[in-house]
C-alpha cells in the first residue's frame, strides 16, 4: 500500500474529513498548489532572463513591452492561479465554489490593472511616434506624456471597476446610466477644464509644439517648460515663467524658433539723396562682399528699394544657417560694422531724418516790409 493510499484509508477509517472533502485530497490539492506555485516562479524567472538578454541587441519596444508584463504578474496573483487550480481537485457547496470564482475575478482584473498601466504607455509613446525606450532620454516627449497617461488610466480603472462590481453582483447598467447623467452634469460645470484638457492631448498629438522649443505667443518669447493639463508653462527671455491656459494657446498664433533650419533677414537701410549714381550701384555689391565673408551667414540679394522722404532706401535680405538666435545676432551685428566701416571708407552717408527750409532773401524783405507797414498804421 501506497504511502497516501495509507493516508487515505487511515481519514476513511477515523472519519476524518474538512469541509466534506477527505485527507487525501486535501494534501493532493496543496502539493497541486505548491507545484503549480514554484513552476509559475521559475518559468517567469527564466523567460525574463532571456528577454533581458534579447531586449539588450534590440532597438524594438515590443520585446521591451513583454518583459514588463511579466515582471509585472505580481504573486498575490500566482498563489491565486494555483489556489484555483488546486481547488477543482475538491468538493465545495456551489454558493462557495461561485464566491471563490468571483474573489479569482477580481484579483484577476487587479492584475489586468497592473499590465494595463504598461500597455497604455506602450500604446501612448507609440501613438506620438516614439519607441519608448527611446524616448526616456528625450525630454521633449517626456514633458508630454502626463496629459495621455491620466487620461488612458482613467478609462482604464473604470473599465477595471465596472467589471469588479459586475462580477459581484451589482447592476452596472444602472451605474453605468446614472454615471452618464452625472457625467454630463459635471463636464458642462467645468467645460473650461474639459477644453483645457483636449487642448493639452492636442499638443500632444498634433505637436505645434514641445518642451524646450523656442516660442512667440502674440508679443510674448519664451521656452516651454512644461505642458501639463490645464496649462503651458514658458519660461521668457528676460527670467519670468509664463502660463498659458492650453485652449487660449492653442486658439493664438504661435511662432516655434525650434524648427528652423535657417533664418530668413530682411533689413533696410537708406542712403542720402547727396550720393552719386556711382555709389549706389556699388551698394549691392558692398553688402554682397559684408554678407559672403560673414560666418554661417548666405546672400540673397539687396536692391535699390524705393526714394523716401528723406532717404534712398536699399532693402536686403540674407539667410543665417543656424537656427540659434545667438548665432543670428551675431550675425547681424557684424554685417553692420563691416556695413558702417564700408561706407565710410567709399564716402557714403547714412540717411536720417531731416528737413531743409529754404527762404527766398526778396520775398523776406517784402514781408517783413508789409508787416511793419501794418503795425504804424494801427
Amino acid at each position: 500500500m501506497s504511502y497516501l493510499e495509507y493516508i487515505n484509508e487511515f481519514g476513511r477509517k477515523y472519519n476524518l474529513e474538512l469541509f466534506n472533502n477527505s485527507l487525501l485530497s486535501w494534501m493532493f490539492s496543496l502539493v497541486t498548489a505548491f507545484l503549480i506555485f514554484s513552476g509559475i516562479l521559475i518559468l517567469k524567472r527564466v523567460i525574463e532572463r532571456r528577454l533581458e538578454h534579447l531586449s539588450k541587441k534590440t532597438e524594438t519596444g515590443l520585446d521591451d513591452l513583454v518583459l514588463e508584463l511579466i515582471q509585472k504578474i505580481r504573486k498575490f496573483f500566482v498563489v491565486t492561479i494555483a489556489v484555483y487550480v488546486a481547488a477543482t481537485f475538491l468538493k465545495f457547496s456551489p454558493k462557495f465554489e461561485h464566491g471563490m470564482k468571483s474573489v479569482f475575478v477580481v484579483l484577476l482584473l487587479l492584475q489586468v490593472w497592473f499590465w494595463g498601466i504598461e500597455v497604455i504607455d506602450f500604446l501612448i509613446y507609440r501613438l506620438v511616434g516614439r519607441d519608448k525606450k527611446l524616448a526616456r532620454s528625450d525630454s521633449a516627449i517626456e514633458g508630454t506624456m502626463p496629459a495621455l497617461q491620466f487620461l488612458g488610466r482613467l478609462i482604464l480603472v473604470s473599465v477595471v471597476v465596472l467589471l469588479a462590481l459586475e462580477n459581484l453582483g451589482f447592476d452596472v447598467t444602472t451605474l453605468v446610466a446614472s454615471l452618464g447623467v452625472g457625467g454630463i452634469a459635471v463636464a458642462l460645470a467645468v467645460q473650461n477644464i474639459l477644453g483645457d484638457l483636449f487642448a493639452s492631448l492636442s499638443i500632444v498629438l498634433d505637436k505645434p509644439f514641445a518642451v524646450e522649443d523656442t516660442i512667440k505667443v502674440n508679443d510674448f518669447v519664451g521656452t516651454v517648460e512644461k505642458i501639463g493639463l490645464k496649462s503651458t508653462r514658458v519660461r521668457s527671455l528676460s527670467g519670468e515663467q509664463l502660463i498659458f491656459s492650453n485652449s487660449d494657446l492653442l486658439s493664438s498664433r504661435i511662432q516655434n524658433f525650434r524648427r528652423l533650419q535657417e533664418r530668413r533677414v530682411l533689413f533696410s537701410i537708406g542712403v542720402t539723396y547727396q550720393t552719386s549714381i556711382e555709389k549706389l550701384k556699388q551698394i549691392p555689391n558692398i553688402m554682397k562682399r559684408i554678407i559672403d565673408d560673414c560666418p554661417d551667414s548666405k546672400f540673397d540679394r539687396c536692391h535699390f528699394l524705393s526714394f523716401g522722404a528723406s532717404s534712398l532706401d536699399f532693402e536686403t535680405v540674407f539667410y543665417v544657417l543656424s537656427a540659434d538666435y545667438l548665432v543670428y545676432m551675431n550675425a547681424q551685428e557684424y554685417i553692420n560694422l563691416a556695413l558702417f566701416e564700408a561706407f565710410e571708407k567709399e564716402g557714403i552717408d547714412f540717411a536720417y531724418p531731416t528737413q531743409t527750409l529754404y527762404i527766398e532773401k526778396n520775398e523776406l524783405g517784402v514781408g517783413l516790409g508789409k508787416m511793419i507797414s501794418e503795425f504804424r498804421k494801427a
